[in-house]
Formats: C-alpha cells, structure tokens, sequence
C-alpha cells in the first residue's frame, strides 16, 4: 500500500471515528457508546450490498440495539407471509442461528429484515440482468427510514406488507400462487399423458385425468367432476365446456379439440405452474407503484392490449407483437400523437435483409421507392405496412403500435410475429376512442381518413404506454391465465432466481404471410 493509499486510508477511519464519537456524544448513551464500538467488526461480516442500508438505519436510530422480544415475533409473524409473494421465509430468516450468536443477532437481524424488504420493494434481481432491453420506472424505497419508523410505530407487519405492489393484479396472482401451492401440498392433478388429438363425442382412456385436471384449475366444478367420474370416457359437451374454458386461459384456441398445444399445457405439473406465477410476482415487484391512470399496457406474452382510463380497465384489443427473433422489449414511455395513413420509413435490417433483394418489381408491387440516400419507404396506402394509423410513443427505439393489413394473425393464438413493433386489431376505432375527448381532434381525424391524407394529431394529454411481458395473470374472471414462455424470458429468470421450472413448448397455429414484412 502506498502513501496515498494509507492517508486515504486513515481519512476514512478518521471519519467513521468522527461519526460514532458524535453520535455517543449525541446520545450519552453507555450501551450507545458499546454498541457502536463492536458495530463495525459486525457490520464487516455482512455481505457488502446491505452494509450501507444497516449502517444508515443505525445512524438514524442513534447506534442503539432494537430487536426486542415483541418486536422479534412482529418480524417472524411478517416472514410467516413470504409465500404469499412467492418467497420462502428461510432464505431471509435464520431465527435460530440468529439467537444462537447472541452476539452478532442484533446486526444480522436487522440485515436480514432489510434484505427481505428490498425484495418486496424492489424485487430479488435486477431486471437489467435477465431481459436484453428493459427500460421502464422501477420502485424505489428508503427502507432505513421505513424500517425505524415502523418500528418506533409498532407497525412492523404493516410496513413490510406495504413494499410489496398492493393493486388488485398483484394481490390476486399472489392468492393464486397460495392456491397452486395447496393444490401441490395436496398431491397435485395427475399427469396428462400426450398422444393424439381427443375429438369431441369420442371416446379415451385420458378422459379420466383430464376431468380431474379441470376439476383442480375450477374449469369443471367439484360437483361436475364427481357426477363425470362415473360416466367413462367419452369426450362429452360437460367436459368439452371445461376444456374450451382451459383453453380461454391457456390463450389457446378454444375450439373443445384437444390437440398439441392444449395437450403441452395441459402437460404442465402444478408445481411448474405455481413456479410461473412465483416469476411473474417478481416482475410486478421491479414497477414502480403508481401508475398513470390513463394508459395503454400491452402484454407481450399474451398479445393483448388493454387500454386504462381513470384508473380501469375499459377497452381491450388483441395485438401482434414481436417474434422469438425479433422480441418486443420491456418499455414505458409516454405517448405522442396519432399519425392517420402513415408513410413506413423501413428500417435499414428489414430493407437489407428482406425487401431490397427481392428487387425492383416487388418495391414497386409494395408501392416502395428507394431514396438516393439509399432508404426505403413505403407510401401511405391500404397495403401499407402500418396500415391507416401510427400511434406514437416518445424514445422508444422505433418501436411503435400500429395498424396492419394482415388482419389474418390476430385470430391465431401464437401473435408473436412482428419485427418487435405493436400490430393492434381494429386500430382505427381505437385511434378514435383515444381522440374521442376531444371532438376537434377526432374530427380532424376523421376528416384524414376520408381523404386519406397523411396527419399528425397531438392528442393533447399524457397518455403512458407500458409494454410488459406477463406469462401469468388473472384473468376478467378471476381465474389464473397462463402463456407458455415464447420469448424465453421465463426461463432465463427463473435461472437467476435459482428456480427449478420446465414449461411446456410454444406451438404455433398457423404459418406467417411470406409477403408480411412490417414492423
């Protein structure tokens, strides 16, 4: 070490002896002045990320111990509910080993419940670390502050369950996930064997199971199922009703026909399942807490798009979102304006890689022309990619919602077929519901479409846009809904997490228009 580095060296010591000598002279506490004396030998045997949140919690209590006996129970009472956040209670609590080394309990209770409240605020990971592109406002809590006032405040059980998000689509996924792990604690469902496609009216030996899977998600009532148990296995229209219902939360086609897909999530254990919804709860915890009232939320997982105002959930549309290849990020950013019959500026890839070499007849079919700096546009038209309106977002890596003339995807259930851009079915009329505040607006709208020229309308209002990935949520029914993991995203977090899951294959139910180049 050089001399540098030692004057460095004993300023930081000096500092650190300046602040506790301070503080026992603020207090002319004796047990004060102990405690303070062992704390930084304690505080070196932490891990490094929480030393700073313990240090700065002591300072404000005025380097005092405070885990008393009542307030140890409130903080067991409140690890009693870590599951109901997906979270076991042990990974964050020793009590036993903590009393063991009275000597160490205080400062490594204290980390402990720190630890635990960061990951009901903020979640375990860092959301950067498992998505490519994920640039939305994260919660953030100043939990030394948080803690010492509830404890001062005998409100310990309240402040922790108040880190975690409290809106309505956390707290039912949350009671989903304790129900999933009852039905595992209880055995289960059994496992659906695969083979071929159960056809309505038809007889199979797997109908047996099946009513007892239905039976178990509450597709098919308890009183259902017994009365079905004793009919044998043919595939009746009782069954056919539970499955169609399966496959409504499954986003699979619910046409009653048990074919590959539903037979894949029908594969699915209860534990893998519960697991799911264990990863989506974390996702919701990286958000910050409020929200704008008016916005429009896409989910990538399941391709649907709902549109919020005043604070609830009043228009939904089905949407075409980005492939495997080409994933829709994590985004929020406010929206801009309404842009009616939109020319398409053709990224520089999509030109290079699937327009230019098809050569000049089809940029002339496609009503293209090449600029002399070599660009690619696309004139406004009812073949235009972007159909006849643009809804656009502020800095979002050109990725924006749109119209489309390929009306034919929005009916499959697998609409992850995008260069990663939002396709949104019926989009005119939702550009309208969104202008509709404001006649002039929508007038000018209006007028646009029926002369087809190309207009950029400020809707005059902040509108945010949150494009989010959500494998797991409840549905307008109350009911669990669960998309298979198309972008990976699953996969990749619960391997961070440390979580054992294996979810069934996407299968996807139709081919993409070769001729479909958009965004």
């Amino acid at each position: 070490m050089n001399r540098r580095e030692l004057g460095l060296g004993a300023a930081v010591t000096a500092m650190a002896s300046a602040a506790g000598l301070a503080a026992q002279a603020q207090t002319r506490d004796p047990a004060a002045v102990a405690f303070y004396n062992g704390f930084n030998d304690q505080l070196a045997r932490l891990p490094e990320a929480i030393q700073p949140d313990v240090r700065a919690f002591y300072e404000l209590n005025g380097w005092r111990p405070v885990w008393t006996a009542d307030r140890l129970r409130g903080l067991q009472a409140a690890s009693m509910r870590a599951e109901r956040h997906g979270l076991s209670p042990a990974d964050y609590f020793d009590f036993q080993a903590m009393a063991a080394d009275r000597s160490a309990a205080e400062i490594r209770t204290t980390a402990a419940a720190l630890t635990y409240g960061r990951v009901l605020a903020e979640g375990r990971v860092r959301p950067e670390d498992v998505e490519d592109l994920w640039e939305m406002q994260k919660n953030r809590v100043d939990l030394p502050t948080g803690l010492n006032d509830a404890l001062a405040q005998n409100r310990l059980l309240d402040w922790f369950e108040g880190l975690a998000p409290t809106d309505i689509g956390y707290t039912n996924l949350s009671a989903g996930y304790v129900r999933y792990r009852r039905l595992s604690a209880s055995g289960g469902w059994p496992t659906f064997r695969q083979g071929g496609t159960i056809e309505p009216g038809t007889s199979d030996p797997r109908i047996q199971p099946l009513i007892k899977r239905l039976v178990a998600e509450g597709d098919l009532s308890p009183e259902a199922g017994a009365r079905l148990a004793s009919a044998g296995n043919v595939y009746n229209a009782e069954i056919q009703a539970g499955v169609r219902s399966f496959q409504t939360r499954h986003g699979l086609g619910a046409d009653g026909r048990i074919g590959a897909g539903t037979q894949r999530s029908l594969g699915a254990s209860v534990e893998d399942r519960a697991r799911q919804i264990a990863l989506n709860l974390e996702r919701r915890r990286w958000l910050k807490r409020d929200v704008n009232p008016e916005r429009i939320e896409v989910n990538t997982a399941a391709a649907i798009m709902v549109y919020w105002k005043d604070g609830r959930p009043v228009h939904s549309n089905r949407v075409v979102v980005g492939s495997p290849e080409n994933q829709t990020p994590s985004l929020e950013k406010p929206f801009a304006s309404v842009v009616a019959n939109p020319p398409w500026y053709v990224p520089a890839g999509i030109a290079r890689r699937e327009i230019l070499p098809r050569g000049p007849g089809y940029l002339a079919s496609q009503n293209m022309y090449v600029t002399p700096q070599g660009n690619v546009i696309q004139r406004a038209g009812p073949q235009a990619a972007l159909g006849y309106v643009k809804f656009e977002l502020r800095d979002s890596y050109a990725i924006f919602l749109h119209d489309t003339p390929t009306k034919a995807a929005f009916n499959l259930s697998v609409r992850q077929r995008s260069h990663g851009c939002v396709r949104v079915q019926n989009a005119v009329e939702f550009a309208r519901i969104l202008l509709s505040p404001d006649p002039a607006l929508l007038s000018e709208f209006d007028t646009a479409q029926d002369t087809r020229e190309t207009k950029r309308i400020q809707t005059g209002r902040e509108i945010g846009v949150r494009l989010l990935y959500w494998t797991a949520f409840v549905d307008g029914q109350g009911r669990v809904a669960f998309r298979e993991d198309v972008y990976s995203r699953d996969a990749k977090l619960a391997d961070a997490l440390g979580i054992a899951v294996s979810l069934p294959r996407v299968v996807a139910d139709g081919r993409t228009d070769a001729n479909d180049v958009g965004p």
